[in-house]
């Protein structure tokens, strides 16, 4: 029975996608996945961790079939790997569950016959297998019957010709491989595995930073080391105070800057960001890495470390404002939106860096905390149709608009674009190609085969 659930599967997922592009296909194999493998694991709905993988998983599905953009695409796979690494250990860290999915989905087959082949060697004698035996049964009646079927063709024409008429064309071999692996990929992900020792070492491994792991260190070496620390983070308070006070100043400014001014000192900014705010943590992660969570009068140590990380979030926020004056001044851009992000993600490390220090938890909190978090904030971003929302901004809001950025842009923002030179002056050359791009698009929405449909096939004007 279960064997034919997944042979099943296999045809399905050969009519899903053999020879077809993405589209509702991704959306339907979602769903097929989700319910095939809660019905070989009924008790994975038990588990609160794997219902919110399954509820993510579905978002992304539905958002391959509304947008078909690439993050969407990429969010349903990555999602589709922590959840079939949720299956085989519901209660590891995030990126394990990732790691044991693609472990699954590639090498779930091989694993599961060794492990049968070892078993049988271990409890059985193995069995000599006579191939003179199976070369009388098998080789020697076929030999002898292609023969005959030979001699019967040369002696009646008949014969011939229906032996002839017997064609195997139907026969597609590429489907039949196709098929082969969908089988393949859902039995390997019905039999879920994980990597060991990996899996159990993270089990086991805890988020507290506990003084036996620690290593012996001189009381005269660590008081050494608090003094460091201590002088190196007041030195680094002074000097970014110093740079909060004349980038304040300098924000006040921004909105007699040309674009190329502007565009130069957001860049640069965010650069000089990255580097800062890296080596920040690092810093932190450094001086906290053990024997000082825990020496006596540490408190201004603290004190000093956790002043660094308000002010670096603080340096955080003056981005944030320099970015949206850009974004005013001359409209949404994938980078632009990237340097949200990335100022988002930056905000996380810090605040997680001053948990770990307050908290006094290890590197592995750090890792696990920060990795659910990106994982959060794909399948977030996965759920919004960014060109749709640049376009939409850039075309109602942005003081200065560069219409040949928003033609390059993907399909999604092909109706507004269309409804724009419908209703606006453009230049000549610019509704051509606006025009190229939306006949092109609802070409390809017309060509779309049932398991290609997006959720523009049902507004395109036919």
């Amino acid at each position: 029975m279960k064997n034919f659930i997944t042979l099943i599967s296999a045809i399905l997922f050969s009519i899903l996608f053999y020879q077809k592009n993405i589209g509702l296909n991704l959306s339907l194999f979602t769903i097929l996945t989700v319910v095939l493998l809660t019905l070989k694991t009924p008790k994975i709905l038990t588990n609160k961790s794997i219902i919110a993988k399954i509820f993510a998983y579905l978002i992304t599905g539905i958002m391959v079939f509304l947008y078909k953009s690439d993050l969407a695409i990429i969010a349903n796979i990555v999602v589709f790997f922590t959840f079939v690494g949720s299956t085989s250990e519901q209660n590891s860290s995030t990126y394990i569950k990732c790691i044991n999915g693609v472990y699954t989905t590639i090498v779930s087959a091989f694993s599961h016959y060794y492990d049968t082949l070892n078993s049988e060697v271990e409890n059985i004698k193995k069995k000599k297998i006579n191939y003179g035996y199976w070369f009388k049964i098998i080789g020697i009646p076929s030999v002898v019957l292609i023969i005959f079927i030979q001699l019967y063709r040369f002696g009646n024409p008949k014969f011939d010709e229906i032996i002839s008429k017997i064609d195997f064309s139907f026969v597609n071999f590429h489907w039949l491989l196709f098929t082969g692996l969908g089988y393949y990929l859902f039995y390997n992900i019905t039999n879920p595995i994980k990597i060991e020792p990996l899996t159990s070492n993270d089990l086991s491994f805890g988020n507290e930073l506990e003084k036996n792991d620690l290593t012996a260190i001189s009381p005269k070496k660590l008081q050494s080391e608090k003094q460091l620390a201590i002088v190196l983070m007041f030195l680094l308070n002074i000097l970014i105070t110093l740079f909060i006070i004349t980038d304040v100043m300098y924000v006040f400014e921004l909105h007699k800057m040309v674009a190329s001014q502007l565009s130069n000192q957001v860049h640069t900014g965010v650069n000089a960001l990255i580097i800062s705010n890296i080596l920040a943590i690092i810093i932190i992660l450094y001086f906290f890495r053990g024997n000082l969570n825990f020496i006596k009068k540490n408190k201004d140590l603290k004190l000093l470390t956790f002043t660094w990380i308000f002010l670096n979030l603080t340096v955080v926020i003056i981005t944030v404002i320099k970015n949206i004056e850009y974004i005013v001044s001359f409209g949404l851009t994938y980078k632009r939106i990237g340097v949200i992000f990335f100022l988002i993600a930056t905000s996380v490390g810090l605040i997680t860096t001053f948990v770990k220090v307050a908290k006094i938890k290890n590197l592995m909190f750090l890792f696990r905390i920060n990795t659910q978090v990106a994982f959060i904030i794909l399948i977030i971003c996965s759920t919004v149709n960014w060109d749709k929302i640049i376009t939409s901004y850039n075309l109602n809001y942005s003081d200065e608009m560069d219409l040949k950025y928003l033609i390059k842009l993907s399909n999604n923002n092909t109706y507004l674009l269309k409804d724009y030179i419908e209703n606006y002056e453009v230049s000549p050359g610019k509704e051509r190609s606006i025009n190229y791009k939306y006949n092109l698009y609802i070409t390809d929405l017309k060509n779309n085969s049932w398991q290609e449909i997006v959720y523009d096939n049902f507004k395109f004007k036919r």
